[in-house]
Formats: structure tokens, C-alpha cells, sequence
């Protein structure tokens, strides 16, 4: 699948605002242009992101999304089904840029991989 590095670590909260205040003053970070939207907003947008993400349907035990960043999201998706995971979103190009897809790990927490436009084969 040739994974590059973990894109991403999403926290998951039903008040985005109030949990990304708390990583901002905590880490000493200043608001970015997203400070005021309630669905997503990043704390760190380096090398490895954290983002916090409003959950809609939260389950259980689940407060936190891994995003990895894979060279080619053909070859990722093929694996996944041949690994047999179930696949929670297909591949699904986003108005920011990636292509994104979804899947669940054996625990069911939810696993995005991402290819930015332009690195797909």
C-alpha cells in the first residue's frame, strides 16, 4: 500500500470549538482561519495534522480517527478489500484537495487514507 506517514490524528468531540481551544492553549498554538467552525477545525497543520472533528453518530469507546497518507490510493484501495476490512466510504475526491476513503480496524474504530490530488497513479 506504501503508507508515507500518519497524515492526521482527529480527535472526535460533539463541541469542536471547546476541544480545540483546549489543544490550543495547551500546546500554545494560535486560532487559524477555521476558528469558528463547529465541524472541523486543525490545532497543528504540519507534517502530522491534529484536527478535531465533530461526530455526528459517536460510538462507544471511539474519540479519535487515524488519517494516513498513501502514494496511491488505487493500490490502497485494493488492498483493503483483499485484506477483507470493511470499507466505510470509497474513494471520495474532497473539495480541499485529497481523495479520501474510510475503513474500519478489527475494533471498528474508523481509519481514513488520503492521497493528495496529483499522487494518485
Amino acid at each position: 500500500m506504501n503508507i508515507q506517514r500518519i497524515g492526521e490524528v482527529c480527535l472526535l468531540t460533539q463541541d469542536v470549538p471547546r476541544l480545540a481551544d483546549f489543544y490550543r492553549r495547551l500546546l500554545g498554538v494560535l486560532p487559524g482561519e477555521d476558528g469558528e467552525n463547529w465541524g472541523h477545525q486543525f490545532v497543528l497543520a504540519r507534517e502530522t495534522s491534529l484536527a478535531i472533528l465533530r461526530d455526528d453518530h459517536p460510538r462507544r469507546g471511539q474519540s479519535a480517527v487515524l488519517v494516513f497518507t498513501v502514494a496511491d490510493m488505487d493500490q490502497a484501495c485494493r488492498r483493503v478489500r483483499d485484506m477483507g476490512a470493511e470499507l466505510v466510504e470509497p474513494p471520495t475526491p474532497r473539495s480541499w484537495g485529497v481523495v479520501s476513503m474510510c475503513v474500519r480496524d478489527p475494533d471498528g474504530n474508523r481509519v481514513y487514507l488520503r492521497c493528495f490530488d496529483g499522487q494518485q497513479a
